[in-house]
């Protein structure tokens, strides 16, 4: 299946674009606060020399997309990439948004333009999160994704390591954007 990995997409006040050398600056502004990754297994990615490996990873992947809000201030990046032990699959991780902007609604709205994509070309998308990555196993939930399975898994040519394994299909994210909208509506 031909899907773009790199997609600009802008919507909900927020915009993906593909990464390029020239983000590094600015996502390594989104990215030096050590609480940004609190909780995440990379609790040291604050640190300029990680970043700076961490970034070049990203970049050459080839599937990251920067993301920023309407002001057009970086504040994170994720990566579509896909799901090592499903064939012809599509996943979303490596996400990171900066901690000023947790809470409300960012990642919702950079996964929904994020899923949306995705929806065009297939029917599900997977989620591989750290056992020790709490935050994100819950905002993955908000998501409407559910969790199907542990594995040790390689992603992107990494040795094995564990991962907590979710999904979401075309259908319950769109159940999820209804409830939202609903209850949006209610309010």
């Amino acid at each position: 299946m031909t899907f773009d990995t790199q997609p600009s997409i802008s919507g909900y006040g927020y915009r993906i674009d593909p990464l390029r050398e020239e983000d590094r600056e600015a996502l390594y502004q989104a990215a030096s606060d050590p609480l940004t990754w609190a909780g995440h297994p990379a609790t040291t990615r604050h640190q300029r020399p990680n970043f700076d490996r961490y970034f070049d990873d990203n970049l050459s992947s080839k599937q990251t997309v920067v993301l920023r809000n309407d002001a057009g201030t970086v504040i994170g990046c994720s990566r579509y990439y896909p799901a090592p032990d499903v064939e012809n699959s599509i996943s979303i991780g490596y996400t990171f948004i900066d901690c000023k902007f947790w809470g409300g609604d960012t990642n919702y709205a950079f996964k929904r333009l994020m899923l949306e994509h995705a929806f065009k070309t297939y029917d599900e998308v997977w989620f591989h999160i750290a056992p020790s990555n709490i935050r994100s196993q819950k905002g993955t939930g908000k998501l409407g994704a559910v969790w199907r399975y542990d594995a040790s898994l390689g992603l992107m040519g990494t040795p094995p390591e564990d991962w907590k394994c979710y999904t979401i299909s075309k259908e319950a994210w769109e159940n999820t954007v209804n409830q939202r909208e609903n209850a949006s509506q209610a309010q």
